[in-house]
């Protein structure tokens, strides 16, 4: 085979031998059999859907809450909170033995106001991660914010000291004034960033060099920012209907069972 130029011209082929470059793995060849020889045209642009655009699939919601949100009766995450409307409830089992597994620890947040941790162990990486991600998802909580000192501009600290525990780690978050940043180990600056928090002083007691209990006492501390009710929560409770009560007539109405009647086959005469 030898290379011609857009001229007419015939010049010798890049490679220092002649013929075929079978150096190449053969994923990166792909030959194309012409009138009398075959021409190599480079790498192969792969089969069908592979490498390509997923399709974007419709979300089919399986719980109450699900279809609400997709019939856009609920718009925001606190109404979830307020009336403390379980999200999906999950069942884990654990299996004992010497297995070596792997356990992931999944934080999530939208860096203002609401954070979620997720922990889980699996034989594989991809499937700890992918779990704990999940469980991250479903364990989000709102996580209240105040200020130092006096109240100008957006909170920007906790409101109040809070202390979060698990195991032998003891973790207390204190407030701190506007510009301090937020002064902790790496583990907990992760979680309290995503949570919102821009200024906040922690101490920390016991074995922290165990992540998972490290992360978990931050995350307790977090979601106990809302057991506190300062003076400006001391409102008249205002009972109001919970959505599913509000919208009992609409989840009855788009999502009704369709009971099939089966009807009896007539007699058939023998002789």
């Amino acid at each position: 085979m030898t290379p011609v130029q857009r001229g007419g011209g015939a010049r010798r082929p890049w490679w220092p031998w002649d013929g075929e470059p079978r150096w190449l793995p053969r994923r990166f060849r792909q030959w194309h059999p012409g009138p009398g020889s075959r021409r190599w045209t480079g790498p192969g642009r792969g089969r069908g859907a592979r490498g390509g655009k997923a399709e974007d699939k419709e979300w089919m919601p399986v719980t109450k809450l699900g279809r609400l949100v997709k019939d856009m009766k609920i718009k925001s995450l606190e109404e979830i909170y307020l009336f403390s409307l379980p999200i999906m409830p999950v069942q884990k089992q654990t299996r004992a033995g010497q297995r070596t597994r792997f356990k992931a620890f999944v934080a999530i947040g939208d860096y203002n106001g609401h954070v979620g941790l997720g922990v889980k162990c699996s034989k594989e990486v991809a499937t700890a991660i992918r779990g704990a991600i999940i469980l991250a998802k479903l364990s989000i909580v709102p996580v209240r914010r105040g200020y130092w000192g006096n109240k100008i501009g957006k909170p920007h600290t906790v409101p109040c000291k809070v202390t979060g525990r698990c195991g032998s780690v003891l973790l207390r978050l204190i407030p701190a004034p506007r510009g301090t940043g937020i002064v902790s180990a790496p583990v907990p600056k992760k979680l309290l960033m995503m949570a919102g928090i821009d200024d906040c002083y922690t101490s920390a007691r016991g074995c922290t060099a165990t992540l998972g209990n490290f992360a978990k006492a931050t995350f307790d501390a977090i979601s106990k920012t809302y057991s506190y009710l300062t003076p400006d929560l001391w409102k008249e409770t205002v009972f109001t209907k919970s959505p599913y009560q509000e919208f009992t007539d609409h989840l009855v109405k788009t999502h009704t069972r369709v009971s099939v009647q089966r009807t009896q086959a007539p007699p058939v005469a023998t002789t």
